[in-house]
């Protein structure tokens, strides 16, 4: 098995690797191990998924989830881009979470960051945008049961935002989430990978 990044790994052996990423106008270092999700480089999909949120950063709202955060680099290059806004981060692998706080350290960034089984650990707080690169390889039992919770976890007028690759199941991740939200609407496209975006109705 080469693809534990979504459970609890800590019996791995350790062999941390420090990798550069230029976002926006910051230079920044992750630390990255093994066990953890695209730890020889920053994934193609979290670079779409980064560089479609910045285009569109004015619909940011104020306070952010990093859902699935790995060791960090969606929640710190936002926290890092938008100061102002509030950054939570949660993923199911402590290994990746103790990453995750090392590397916003590293990068001078504040954020709530934990281990958490999906939303598990985050009861009721709610969120004005979910981000996500889901754990395609965990299986669409567990990245739908992300989406729905992530409805849950929103404010009226909140945004989810996912990234996933046609060939990895786009077309129907679309098709869940707009059954869960009710409208969901592909924002970026690049090498075969969407970027969707769904927004939470607000009350009346």
């Amino acid at each position: 098995m080469n693809h534990h990044y979504f459970t609890d790994n800590r019996h791995l052996p350790e062999n941390r690797k420090e990798i550069s990423f230029r976002f926006w106008c910051f230079s920044l270092a992750f630390m990255t191990d093994l066990g953890v999700f695209s730890k020889s480089g920053v994934d193609f999909g979290t670079r779409v998924l980064l560089n479609t949120v910045e285009k569109q950063a004015d619909t940011l709202g104020n306070e952010l989830l990093d859902m699935g955060c790995g060791y960090g680099v969606i929640g710190i290059c936002l926290k890092k881009t938008f100061p102002d806004k509030s950054m939570t981060m949660v993923d199911i692998n402590p290994r990746a979470v103790e990453l995750a706080a090392l590397n916003a350290q590293k990068n001078d960034v504040q954020a709530q960051i934990l281990v958490s089984d999906g939303f598990e650990e985050l009861h009721d707080h709610t969120y004005s945008d979910i981000l996500t690169n889901p754990p395609i390889r965990a299986g669409k039992k567990v990245i739908y049961a992300m989406f729905a919770g992530a409805y849950e976890h929103l404010r009226p007028g909140g945004s989810l935002w996912v990234v996933i690759r046609k060939a990895q199941g786009a077309p129907s991740a679309h098709n869940y989430i707009t059954s869960v939200f009710g409208n969901c609407e592909v924002i970026g496209k690049e090498n075969g990978y969407f970027v969707l975006k769904a927004q939470k109705a607000l009350t009346i």
